[in-house]
């Protein structure tokens, strides 16, 4: 049975289009990933009248959809009753040509026939202006062109240009190309800009996941989890999005509608670890050139917990209304109100991304002294902040307190300077940063600590903040305790037995500005696989990954959030922070290939 999100991605970090598996393209920003979707028929309820392009087999029967191997490109097949069948392969231009990373806000799509004689039509119905333009198509000599009032999309084709303009069916007798541009013509026939690019893309990622470090066990997730990874960092900047979609919420007609199409410090801070680990270390750099040359242009004292993938444009939250929400569950939401809270885990994510560059020998410019001395303010700020009230990393919107969270992230950004300094040989500066980190984790210990378990705020009781919050799994990652300490032992069991549903847990259970949570947090479930192999609990551990292995959809992503009841997937998609969850979970719970295959006895 499909689901709502057995969604495929093609993307090239520049755009990204959501298929599903009739073939539907039904999500694509325009001409960034943050930018107007120019179809967003996955927003705008259960039976949309635009939005999106597809192809309309006549008698349609049954369809396929799967990733080529080791790619973004999708192949989808339909087949009619009649038995006729044809393939649809996707994919966005992403390879090097003239000495750079080609990857052009562009579209392709094939479309061949297989067997019989499949009758199709081809509907391509873009909308502008976040649903509210319905521009009619303009026909040229051999492409349509659609204009909306900031933007214009063509499409350049091989196939009959009036039938494809008038959505008339005809016999699909052999293989057409269609490539999605700017209003801009081809150089070449799309026949041939089809194939060639195609060809390219394909090798491209191939040799990108030839270069990966990938576990001994669960290598084809692995590799799917980092494609998708690279398709959300946009290669221009650096930012890196949260997901590529708004407003899928996380849990039907609870108005959680948020817009993840933006660069969270915290989750791309994740997504560079994870990358790193697997040895995709461009991604990193590109994105420590983001933060250092644009976020932190101002200092620190204006650092915001997310931003624009361009730093000073617009994230204002407000609605789309034109727009009836995923399968009706509105509002569709445009903007995102969290640039304005105060999440003082901020500080410790840029530390944090930016100190892999002080320890890789493979980059051809490591992290310098100068780099250093750039990140110095950010530990005095975390420092300033670690014990003030913010927002959390759950970016409540209705109350402040002291988090566990993001007090320990503060901590960890003046322990990671110490490290960076020792790393450099400056010993005084060491010295400096690690005297005032420790006093500060020896407070944050004594007043998370409850008597029996961590709190999620800091002097918590239960009437205030003393209930769990699943980022306490994060704690010995940061530094802050040794997993072997009795006290995380306890805080583990307290998740396992309290947040934990049928192997999914939630991030806290306390109701927020919009009431109890209905569905757990993908990641979450990651973090306490992570956090049970740290205690030593190994076979607990894996099973609690396989249990979240099994929640992928048909091509192998995660969106944010599932009913722990269905396993039904809610929430943005395809979201990074479970992607990194899968990938460095996989690497720490996979037996060594010392153990499966050089001693495989």
């Amino acid at each position: 049975m499909t689901a709502p999100l057995d969604l495929a991605v093609v993307g090239n970090g520049t755009v990204g289009a959501l298929i599903d598996t009739g073939g539907r393209i039904g999500w694509m920003c325009w001409p960034t990933l943050d930018g107007d979707p120019v179809f967003c028929a996955l927003l705008d309820g259960s039976a949309p009248a635009g939005g999106f392009m597809d192809v309309a087999l006549a008698g349609l029967r049954a369809s396929t959809q799967r990733y080529r191997r080791n790619t973004a490109v999708v192949e989808t097949e339909l087949e009619a009753e009649d038995g006729a069948r044809l393939r649809i392969t996707d994919h966005v231009p992403r390879f090097p040509r003239f000495g750079r990373l080609f990857r052009p806000p562009m579209l392709i799509r094939r479309i061949a026939p297989l067997s019989g004689r499949p009758r199709i039509s081809i509907r391509i119905r873009p909308r502008f202006g976040w649903g509210n333009e319905a521009p009619a198509p303009r026909l040229g000599s051999n492409h349509l062109r659609w204009h909306g009032t900031e933007e214009a999309i063509r499409l350049t084709t091989d196939a009959p240009i009036g039938f494809v303009a008038g959505e008339t069916r005809f016999v699909l007798d052999r293989p057409l190309a269609l490539v999605l541009t700017p209003d801009e013509p081809l150089a070449e026939s799309p026949g041939h800009i089809a194939q060639a690019f195609e060809e390219e893309t394909t090798a491209n990622w191939h040799e990108w996941c030839r270069l990966l470090n990938v576990p001994f066990e669960w290598q084809e997730a692995v590799i799917r989890a980092a494609i998708t990874l690279a398709l959300c960092a946009n290669d221009d900047t650096g930012g890196i999005v949260a997901a590529l979609t708004t407003s899928v919420p996380e849990a039907p007609s609870s108005a959680r509608n948020w817009d993840y199409r933006y660069c969270w410090l915290r989750d791309a801070a994740f997504t560079v670890q994870a990358l790193n680990r697997l040895g995709a270390t461009r991604t990193m750099e590109n994105y420590c050139r983001y933060l250092i040359g644009a976020v932190l242009a101002d200092g620190p004292a204006a650092l915001r917990p997310v931003y624009p993938l361009v730093p000073n444009g617009p994230i204002e939250e407000r609605e789309a209304p034109a727009l009836a929400g995923f399968l009706g569950h509105g509002p569709v939401r445009i903007g995102n109100e969290a640039a304005l809270q105060t999440q003082n885990d901020a500080f410790g994510s840029v530390v944090m991304a930016a100190e892999k560059m002080f320890f890789d020998a493979r980059l051809p410019r490591p992290g310098d002294a100068a780099l250093f001395r750039q990140l110095e303010p950010v530990g005095e700020a975390a420092l300033a902040a670690a014990l003030t009230p913010d927002a959390g990393i759950w970016e409540y919107r209705g109350r402040a307190r002291v988090h566990t969270f993001s007090a320990a992230m503060c901590f960890a950004a003046s322990d990671r300077l110490a490290r960076i300094a020792d790393r450099l040989g400056l010993v005084q500066e060491a010295a400096r940063w690690r005297a005032r980190a420790n006093p500060l984790r020896e407070e944050i210990l004594r007043r998370a600590w409850n008597g029996s378990r961590f709190t999620e705020s800091l002097d918590g009781t239960a009437a205030a903040g003393g209930g769990l919050d699943a980022a306490l799994l994060l704690l010995p990652e940061l530094g802050l305790v040794a997993p072997s300490d009795p006290r995380f032992v306890a805080t583990v069991d307290a998740v396992a037995r309290e947040l934990c549903r049928d192997g999914l847990v939630l991030r806290y259970t306390e109701p927020d500005d919009f009431g109890a949570p209905r569905t757990a947090f993908l990641v979450c479930g990651f973090w306490l696989a992570d956090a049970l192999a740290a205690t030593g609990r190994m076979q607990e551990a894996r099973a609690q990954f396989e249990r979240l292995l099994g929640l992928r959809n048909h091509v192998g992503l995660l969106s944010e959030d599932a009913e722990w009841e269905s396993g039904q997937l809610w929430g943005n998609f395809p979201q990074t922070y479970s992607q990194v969850g899968l990938i460095l979970s996989a690497m720490r719970l996979s037996r060594s290939w010392e153990e499966g295959f050089w001693r495989a006895w």
